[in-house]
C-alpha cells in the first residue's frame, strides 16, 4: 500500500502542471507562426501589392522590363495586356503583346534605345 499513495500523490501533481504543459507546448508554436508572419508573409503580400499597383499603372510610353528579361516600350494598353516594342528593324517597330503581369519594373525614362 505505501507505494500505491505514492502513486497517487505524483497523479495529483501531473493533472495540477497541466495548463502549464499545455502552455509550454503551445507558446513556441505561436511564436514561430509570429515569426513566420512577420519575416515572410506579410513582405510577400506587401510585394504581390507594389506589384499589383504598378501594373495597373501602366501607361503608353513607359519604358519597362519583363521578368523574361525582354526591355521595351510599352505601345498600347488593354485590361489584360500590353503591345510591347522591343526593336525597330529598317525603320519599322517590333512589337508583341504580353500580359500585364508579365512586367518585372518599369525604366526610367530614356534607358531604351531603338
Amino acid at each position: 500500500m505505501l507505494f500505491v499513495s505514492d502513486a497517487m500523490a505524483a497523479g495529483e501533481a501531473a493533472a495540477a502542471g497541466g495548463m502549464e504543459g499545455f502552455l509550454v507546448q503551445v507558446v513556441p508554436l505561436i511564436v514561430i507562426f509570429a515569426v513566420f508572419w512577420f519575416f515572410l508573409i506579410r513582405p510577400q503580400q506587401k510585394r504581390q501589392k507594389e506589384h499589383a499597383k504598378m501594373c495597373e499603372g501602366l501607361t503608353k510610353g513607359d519604358e519597362v522590363m519583363t521578368m523574361g528579361g525582354i526591355s521595351g516600350r510599352i505601345e498600347g494598353v488593354d485590361d489584360q495586356s500590353i503591345s510591347l516594342q522591343v526593336a525597330a528593324v529598317d525603320g519599322k517597330p517590333v512589337i508583341i503583346r504580353m500580359q500585364r503581369a508579365a512586367v518585372q519594373m518599369v525604366l526610367p525614362k530614356g534607358s531604351i534605345k531603338f
